[in-house]
């Protein structure tokens, strides 16, 4: 398996060319990089006017491996090839690595650049990115790539260190400035106090050790992707001057990491990275902020692929429901307001929101027999959304990252009722949703007063809750919870509620039974709840090998526009786009029946009949569109021709090799992970009249979908515009 490495760009608050002073300085040795033994140049090539210097090293590097290994592998020292080019005139420097030892059984790749901020001529950029394939190793390939990429990490957080120290080592001998290399002047400039000649001489072999490579290379890593096109989501226009100021926008900074995400690893900052932009190429437009992505990524143990299947179904569920706008539509009922004992209450110890949930005092059964599970449910969803929101502004505040809250649940009062079966069943189904939507939002959970009855409640609900939050819980009896080591551990004494000693008063509803006079019959609850999860402008469809899923829609007016809006959640799909003058047919109840596909509730529906012929009875007035997995698309077409214009979405059929009949392996493993031969996308579509219609007409350019509460602001696409968005 192939290891990737990006990280974020590294900013220095210094020009370009006293970096480059400093950076000559790791020359002939370093002590910082211990495992540099030596290095000789190969190659070496200056222009006639000085601007360009391109040099190429043969490194050797004393990894730090088991002797044992050192042995089966029968050599002391690894080497590396490294070419730098050095432009003066446009400042930059451009270093590319690559193994010159076990080339065959292990290929390692590293490119690094040195460049100008593009906001600040007097700072500069350092930009990175790695890759680690391991073919074989004489049956040590795992045990070498631990040691790799053990050692990878570890150089890259040394690497702004060193370059840092330098530069301070030149600030002491009174070197500030080094001048900008210029025709005219470069072979006048004079090295003299607080200056530095612009162009170096020509180091000797032993002076050549390069500065920021991957391979062991460079133990020094300032790291950041070379390739990086990202948004500097959740930049905000604070007075954070000395962090954020002339962050580039497309690109995530090492100091905005900090700042706004936390202490990452380098390799976790990678894998942020690397899922963002994996989010950019396939919902361009907005994305969601690099918190969220973070804590799914947290859930799953930065495990990349693991961290993007449930972020992408999270994103579509929360497309589907209109979750983003749920904070602006959602309106509580009074009964909830009167007795849902819960509520927001200031802040803890660390600065995370602090809700207090009265379960003991709640009456559950009353709650779902009076609002029935689905109005339940959104209330929780929208008490997670506001959670969101609070955690963003905390951060503000508080001047640290903040992605989590702190939730105390009093247990005084909970008894045998609060087992109500369908209580229970309600409580589990919120349980479900909460997990796989807000995972890593949960920092710490203080129960309190936990009476006898708590056990058999916990052995209920407890395997339903992830491992890694169940490890947040801190359980408590009686009133334990006001000795040392309580609740005053983790909550200011000022704010601790009333009820349960404090002076602090909260405004969380007491509860109480709810009147029976507000129950509702299980026929009014259950339409209820239909509603309310069924209201969605989105439509489901299942589209089969061989069964295409259509829509038709009737343009009286030529230069109406169609606008589409769809995510394919399962499989890979073909959308297409047919005008006919005839009207098809209305599908025929055995539609799928031909197709062995006889599941309930399946939507697939055909409407071009197979006796049409394409160009005759109907055309195609677009190019086919291929949607991978994943893909959330929107576009939009200007119709020329009254008539019936149908939309498809077919099955994606992996092309077969052209020289010969068998398949590629790449297309077998494709096959074998679409189970049955099934995709599934949820759509929607409107017409538009042309006078209502503002925005890109390119049709079929995917602009991607996005998220209000959970995306941050990006730059304009060029792309067409998403006609739901328009349309709300």
């Amino acid at each position: 398996m192939v290891q990737k490495y990006q990280s974020p760009v590294r900013v220095y608050k210094h020009p370009f060319e006293l970096v480059m002073a400093a950076y000559e300085r790791r020359f002939p040795t370093c002590h910082l990089i211990p495992m540099f033994v030596g290095s000789d140049v190969m190659d070496e090539e200056t222009t006639e006017d000085g601007s360009t210097h391109r040099i190429e090293r043969r490194c050797a590097l004393d990894v730090d491996a088991p002797r044992l290994l050192k042995r089966i592998a029968g050599v002391d020292y690894v080497y590396f090839i490294q070419k730098n080019i050095l432009n003066r005139k446009e400042r930059t420097l451009h270093i590319e690595s690559h193994n010159e030892t076990f080339s065959n059984r292990v290929i390692i790749h590293e490119t690094c650049c040195y460049s100008v901020h593009p906001e600040n001529e007097d700072w500069t950029c350092f930009e990175q990115t790695a890759s680690l394939d391991i073919k074989s190793f004489f049956g040590f390939e795992s045990t070498v790539e631990k040691i790799a990429m053990k050692q990878y990490a570890s150089s890259i957080k040394k690497g702004k260190e060193i370059i840092e120290f330098y530069l301070k080592q030149l600030e002491d001998e009174g070197i500030t400035h080094v001048p900008r290399w210029a025709p005219s002047s470069l072979s006048l400039a004079v090295p003299r106090p607080n200056s530095l000649s612009a162009s170096p001489p020509v180091l000797p072999k032993h002076l050549s050790m390069p500065a920021d490579s991957l391979s062991p290379v460079a133990d020094a890593k300032d790291g950041a992707s070379l390739d990086l096109k990202q948004e500097s989501s959740g930049l905000q226009a604070d007075s954070l001057a000395d962090i954020l100021a002339g962050t580039p926008e497309d690109k995530l900074d090492a100091d905005y990491i900090k700042r706004y995400l936390g202490d990452l690893t380098p390799l976790q900052e990678s894998c942020l990275i690397r899922l963002r932009k994996w989010l950019q190429e396939t919902h361009k437009g907005k994305i969601p902020k690099d918190e969220h992505i973070l804590r799914f990524l947290r859930a799953r143990d930065f495990n990349i692929d693991k961290a993007r299947e449930i972020l992408c179904q999270s994103l579509t569920w929360r497309k589907q429901h209109q979750v983003d706008y749920l904070l602006e539509t959602w309106n509580s009922p009074q009964v909830l307001q009167d007795y849902y004992t819960g509520g927001w209450h200031h802040h803890d110890r660390d600065g995370r929101p602090l809700y207090i949930l009265r379960l003991g005092q709640m009456d559950t059964k009353g709650l779902v027999r009076a609002l029935g599970e689905e109005s339940l449910l959104r209330h929780v969803l929208s008490i997670n959304e506001e959670g969101l929101r609070r955690c963003e502004e905390n951060t503000k505040v508080f001047g640290r990252p903040i992605s989590c809250w702190t939730c105390l649940v009093d247990l005084e009062g909970l008894n045998m009722r609060h087992l109500w079966r369908p209580g229970v069943k309600a409580l589990l189904r919120i349980i479900e949703v909460v997990e796989a939507n807000y995972p890593e939002t949960l920092g710490r959970l203080l129960i309190l007063r936990a009476p006898r009855v708590f056990p058999v409640l916990w052995t209920l609900v407890s395997p339903f809750i992830d491992e890694n939050t169940r490890k947040k819980f801190l359980i408590y009896a009686g009133n334990d919870y006001q000795g040392p080591g309580g609740l005053v551990d983790y909550i200011d004494k000022e704010i601790i509620p009333d009820f349960l000693g404090g002076e602090c008063m909260c405004e969380v509803p007491e509860g109480g039974l709810v009147p029976k006079s507000m129950y509702r019959t299980s026929e009014e609850l259950e339409n209820e709840d239909v509603r309310l999860w069924t209201e969605t402008i989105y439509q489901s469809a299942s589209i089969f090998k061989g069964a295409p899923h259509e829509l038709v829609i009737e343009i009286i007016d030529a230069g109406s526009v169609v606008t589409w809006d769809f995510d394919v959640c399962k499989g890979d799909i073909v959308f297409n786009i047919y005008h006919s003058k005839r009207a098809p047919q209305p599908p025929r109840k055995d539609a799928l029946g031909a197709h062995g596909i006889t599941s309930p509730g399946v939507n697939n529906v055909q409407l071009i009949d197979k006796t049409w012929t394409l160009g005759q009875d109907y055309s195609m007035v677009e190019s086919s569109l291929t949607c991978k997995e994943g893909e959330s698309v929107q576009g939009s077409h200007i119709t020329r021709w009254p008539g019936f214009y149908v939309l498809q979405w077919k099955f994606h059929n992996m092309p077969a090799c052209s020289a010969t009949n068998l398949p590629r392996v790449d297309d077998v493993l494709a096959t074998l992970q679409v189970s049955s031969h099934k995709c599934k996308v949820m759509f929607y579509t409107e017409v538009l009249g042309s006078e209502d219609f503002r925005g890109s007409m390119t049709s079929l350019e995917s602009s991607h979908s996005g998220f209000s509460q959970l995306s941050a602001a990006t730059t304009s696409s060029n792309h067409s515009q998403s006609s739901s968005m328009i349309s709300r």
